[in-house]
């Protein structure tokens, strides 16, 4: 097992408030692994320890062997981070940004224009070379800003929320070349404020008031569901949501587009129950019916679980 990300019992602290307290987890080589919670939560404080622009106040943490603690300079030439708010530069074209940062990374001309092109070309971006970056659209900026992650050849990318503010078809696009990436056996590391994209990790990380609640994959994750799931359909959703997030035996709900998910303790008692209680204040819906569990209701009912314990 080729692990390109070691954390140990990592911790941040801004005054007397913890970001990021005393976590573990490890990537391997090829592995995308998602760190997914609120905000507010600690993702985007781990991303940048990892990175090496913060640091930490305890534990450990090693990229490709190098000590992100005691060698950041060393490590941060083995990542390419693109935060949330990309650093391109938008008077410059997509050549010119990506030249700046292979200059930062000592990437020979060559080397850099090899790579260029075959990045460029692969991601449908070939005609836009001498476009100037302030005039892309805002998938292509994305892709732009991983072209220049990626210049330097890093063994890890670390990613925070790559896909926000951009089209359905971009971020499926935008998953399309992390695939291939970790096909050439890159370990990204992604935080997502999309938690359909979290099914799309190989293992997932929770994050919860600075903390991991949960650690594993995705069907590792939906297996701690200590419920069932079920489905009802209304056109008013969010009042049935109102009206049934008490009930007895309701573990959470969950509002998604016109549908309510239900995490309950017992279906087979609970679903007369709850029939009862809809025909009572005649809200209009169909029938419940038992679904499988996705990523985001067990997100949701860790996250009450926890606010209950706290």
């Amino acid at each position: 097992m080729n692990r390109v990300v070691e954390v140990a019992d990592l911790t941040k602290r801004f005054d007397t408030v913890a970001a990021v307290d005393g976590i573990s987890f490890a990537v391997d080589a090829g592995e995308i692994f998602g760190l997914v919670g609120p905000d507010g939560s600690g993702k985007t404080t781990t991303l940048r320890m990892l990175g090496g622009v913060l640091t930490a106040d305890g534990g450990r943490a090693a990229i490709a062997g190098y000590d992100v603690l005691g060698d950041p300079e060393a490590a941060r030439h083995a990542v390419g981070y693109m935060p949330q708010g990309f650093g391109l530069y938008d008077d410059l074209t997509v050549d010119e940004n990506i030249r700046f940062f292979a200059d930062l990374f000592e990437v020979s001309s060559r080397e850099r224009e090899e790579k260029a092109s075959h990045f460029l070309a692969a991601y449908g971006m070939s005609p836009f070379r001498r476009r100037l970056a302030g005039q892309l659209s805002g998938g292509m900026k994305k892709k732009l800003a991983l072209v220049c992650s990626l210049i330097h050849t890093p063994r890890v990318l670390l990613l925070d929320e790559p896909t926000t503010g951009v089209d359905p078809v971009s971020r499926r696009e935008f998953w399309s070349i992390l695939y291939s990436l970790v096909g050439q056996g890159v370990g990204v590391v992604v935080t997502t404020a999309y938690l359909d994209e979290a099914e799309r990790c190989h293992r997932l990380a929770l994050m919860y008031r600075a903390g991991l609640l949960f650690c594993g994959t995705p069907a590792e994750l939906k297996a701690t569901l200590p419920g069932t799931v079920l489905s009802v359909s209304s056109p008013e959703a969010r009042r049935l949501q109102r009206l049934l997030e008490h009930a007895e035996g309701v573990l959470s709900v969950l509002a998604l587009g016109d549908a309510v998910h239900l995490v309950v303790d017992d279906p087979v008692r609970r679903l007369p129950q709850l029939r009862a209680r809809l025909a009572a204040e005649a809200v209009p819906c169909g029938e419940p019916v038992q679904v499988a569990a996705t990523v985001e209701d067990v997100f949701v009912e860790a996250v009450e679980s926890a606010e209950t314990r706290a």
